[in-house]
């Protein structure tokens, strides 16, 4: 099993990696003067998209130039607006990317979508924030989000509160949280405890274990007891394929905790590598996606007119541009300030509908999914608006 645990991290971790970089910095940006520049309704909105072109990771290199792809056909799918998009390179470091922030404001720039890490995105908002700028950064991490910087990237909030609403709705009410002794793990389990508690559903234990298959081993025992001691009918787990969800997928029915007792649930995706599928013990687990035909759609758009599959992240940059498109169709001239993107409405995007929150951070709607058979299966499909089913 340690084998099939180090090949599938490998198989991932260009995804994920960028993912969890994203979730490395926790300070937030400062306070702005006044909620956003004013638009000139009968020009082209300047719109700066900071990518880390320039980086010396190759991966990075090659998602900086999908965003721009993404950010380039919604720019050609909007009606009733345009958009004078404006590429800057950030090189994958937070002092270039707050330096060409303020070069693109100071060239015009009315609101920006990127840069890629947290570190960047906080770099690039505090360069901006006395020009009263808005930065749509591609990070996941809410602790970063506030003042003029907001967060595109599903967060774990939102997954977690989607999973645990329909779990209470299954009967699934009792949940018991395992999750890495890492800061990822941490906030995971800050953000299933959160649910539990706005859901209504019974905490029944939580337990870390180090980031290591001796760590996962080491955790059994205690996770079994616990389940046990609170009458646990569901585990939510934060471990992804990357890490030590194959470990666990194995080895808790092996101790008495297969799915006959307890409900798996899933913070991270269960579809993504494709061989994850395969795994015995995630049949039947539950996990949250975008909205499938919304994402299917996208991708195969995306294949066609680039001749390569997007990034995972690329959807993040169309989302930037549908939300800023959306808001200036309107022709206010504060079409981008902070209480436009918060409208409660939301946006229509590239894997369904999302929204800004005040604090930053977003919701997006996600549907509740299965796997059997070695085939993904939706269980609750993705809400089509904010008023539905799912929020």
């Amino acid at each position: 099993m340690f084998a099939v645990f180090t090949k599938l991290r490998k198989l991932i971790l260009g995804p994920l990696a960028l993912l969890s970089i994203a979730l490395l910095a926790a300070c937030q940006s400062g306070p702005i003067i006044g909620s956003g520049p004013s638009i000139n309704p009968s020009a082209p909105v300047p719109v700066a998209l900071l990518v880390p072109y320039g980086s010396a990771d190759t991966n990075e290199q090659k998602l900086a130039k999908d965003l721009e792809n993404a950010a380039r056909m919604a720019v050609s799918d909007l009606n009733g607006v345009q958009i004078d998009l404006r590429v800057y390179g950030t090189a994958g470091n937070a002092e270039k990317a707050g330096q060409v922030a303020a070069e693109a404001v100071a060239e015009g720039a009315k609101i920006i979508i990127g840069p890629l890490h947290a570190e960047s995105a906080n770099a690039a908002a505090l360069a901006v924030a006395g020009r009263g700028v808005n930065v749509l950064a591609f990070s996941n991490n809410p602790t970063i989000a506030g003042g003029n910087l907001f967060v595109l990237g599903q967060t774990f909030d939102t997954t977690a509160n989607r999973l645990v609403s329909y779990a209470a709705s299954q009967g699934r009410n009792r949940i018991m949280t395992v999750y890495s002794s890492n800061l990822a793990g941490r906030l995971g389990r800050a953000a299933i405890q959160e649910a539990i508690t706005r859901n209504g559903a019974v905490p029944s234990g939580a337990v870390s274990y180090e980031f290591s298959q001796q760590g996962v081993i080491s955790a059994l025992p205690k996770i079994k007891n616990t389940a046990q001691q609170t009458d646990a009918n569901a585990i939510f787990l934060t471990a992804n394929t990357a890490g030590a969800l194959p470990l666990f997928s194995q080895m808790l029915p092996e101790n008495g905790l297969g799915q006959d007792k307890v409900q798996y649930i899933g913070l991270a995706r269960w579809d993504t590598p494709p061989q994850t599928l395969e795994l015995p013990g995630v049949q039947g687990g539950w996990f949250a996606l975008p909205d499938p035909g919304r994402s299917a759609q996208f991708q195969s758009r995306f294949q066609s007119a680039y001749g390569a599959p997007p990034h995972a992240l690329s959807g993040l940059a169309y989302d930037g541009i549908a939300a800023v498109g959306a808001l200036a169709t309107g022709g206010a001239r504060n079409a981008l300030t902070k209480e436009a993107l918060t409208q409660p409405a939301g946006f229509q995007g590239v894997n369904g509908v999302f929204r800004f929150l005040p604090n930053g951070s977003n919701e997006r709607g996600l549907a509740v999914a299965t796997i059997q058979d070695k085939q993904v299966k939706v269980l609750s499909p993705a809400p089509q608006g904010f008023e539905g089913a799912g929020f």
